[in-house]
């Protein structure tokens, strides 16, 4: 769901952090014991802004919209610029953030590098069940923080 404020055409969801096994078990905990909100108030904390955004583009974790897979809940509070996507039948925990590509943005050189200081920044996700069809049963929610 894209917020009808946005244009659809430059609207991207990128890649904040990614926690999987043993890093996410602590962030699945908090969520059964606290709530989703609590999580993506947490994670937020990885979002460097400029920092990320350029990681995220220049490492290719850029999506048209939130990828997620069949054993994934999503939690999308279209006020907010976070969405939160976790399975704990897979035991991960992702962050997003809406990414509004400038019309003349710079393109991004494939192979660059970008420096970042953001923990778990080598975490973010190598693979999603973005097929719609394996993708029916997913569980989503918009939420208000």
């Amino acid at each position: 769901m894209i917020d009808e404020r946005m244009d659809a055409s430059t609207s991207r969801w990128i890649s904040v952090v990614f926690l999987q096994d043993e890093d996410a078990s602590e962030l699945l905990a908090m969520i059964d014991r606290d709530g989703e909100a609590a999580a993506i108030e947490y994670l937020q904390q990885w979002d460097l802004g400029d920092e990320t955004t350029d990681a995220a583009l220049v490492n290719g974790y850029v999506y048209d919209r939130i990828p997620v897979g069949s054993a994934d809940r999503t939690i999308e509070d279209p006020d907010s610029p976070y969405a939160l996507t976790y399975s704990e039948m897979y035991g991960y925990v992702s962050l997003l953030r809406r990414y509004e590509a400038a019309p003349d943005a710079e393109p991004v050189v494939p192979g660059a590098t970008v420096e970042t200081s953001a923990p778990f920044r080598d975490a973010i996700p190598q693979h999603f069940d973005v097929d719609p069809a394996l993708s029916a049963h997913r569980t989503r929610h918009v939420i208000a923080l």
